[in-house]
């Protein structure tokens, strides 16, 4: 017979970029309901990588920003007009705004992130991917900090707590873009084409910023439908080590 069911955790996990300003406002909504779900610390929160323009050519830490330059290169991406893309940046910063967010795409650092995103792997590996995750999105929308930049990383992934001779090693040797690739490639196959995009337990998906409400309905909805793991080996209890021991 087998013994009673083990109800385990719920996982989620979102596909961001660190330069997708929807993604840093979707952050703060899902932290918004994640705050008021009653079962928040069973909650195991992976960060993904995507990356919205993978042939973006990083701007070196210093140059000069324009403030249009960040509408100019809305427009020519979206195939708008520039006052067209400076409607969208004034209604996503409102919008950051009504989450607590500083956005200051004036500042805005143009940046390739294959390399911020090898750093967020790095930084789920020492239990700090939240933190540095915070960490280059506030850089990037409020600071103007350069984050395709390899030291800029560095200084900003050690004021999120990782080692910098750390980050700087693992950005050398490149030891997360397999991890990088294979976020992107999971990406592909789950049919994830614009982020944030929020999977979770790998039965619900969750397309775009949405409201703290919706975001909290999925997680109790993810939570009642938990399947509880069912022991079936044996017809008792087996050997097996606990807090308190093993059994001999």
């Amino acid at each position: 017979m087998a013994g009673r069911g083990v109800h385990r955790g719920v996982k989620v996990e979102i596909w961001s970029d660190v330069v997708c300003p929807w993604c840093h406002i979707g952050k703060r909504r899902f932290e918004a309901a994640l705050a008021r779900f009653p079962h928040r610390d069973a909650v195991d929160v992976r960060w993904r990588a995507f990356e919205l323009d993978p042939g973006a050519r990083s701007a070196p830490a210093g140059e000069p920003v324009r403030p249009t330059d960040y509408a100019e290169r809305l427009a020519r991406k979206y195939g708008t007009s520039v006052p067209g893309a400076q409607q969208m940046i004034d209604t996503m910063t409102q919008q950051a705004a009504a989450e607590g967010l500083d956005f200051r795409f004036d500042r805005a650092v143009r940046a390739n992130t294959f390399d911020a995103h090898q750093v967020i792997h790095l930084a789920g590996e020492r239990g700090l991917q939240d933190a540095v995750e915070e960490r280059l999105l506030t850089a990037y929308f409020s600071e103007g900090e350069a984050v395709g930049d390899r030291e800029v990383l560095v200084r900003l992934a050690a004021e999120a707590g990782l080692d910098a001779d750390e980050v700087r090693a693992a950005l050398a040797d490149q030891r997360h873009a397999g991890a990088v690739r294979a976020d992107e490639a999971e990406a592909s196959a789950l049919g994830i084409s614009g982020v944030p995009f929020f999977v979770v337990d790998r039965r619900y998906g969750v397309n775009g910023a949405q409201p703290a409400e919706a975001l909290l309905q999925v997680l109790e909805r993810a939570w009642a439908d938990r399947a509880p793991l069912i022991p079936v080996a044996g017809g008792g209890d087996g050997a097996a080590c606990g807090p308190d021991g093993c059994t001999v």
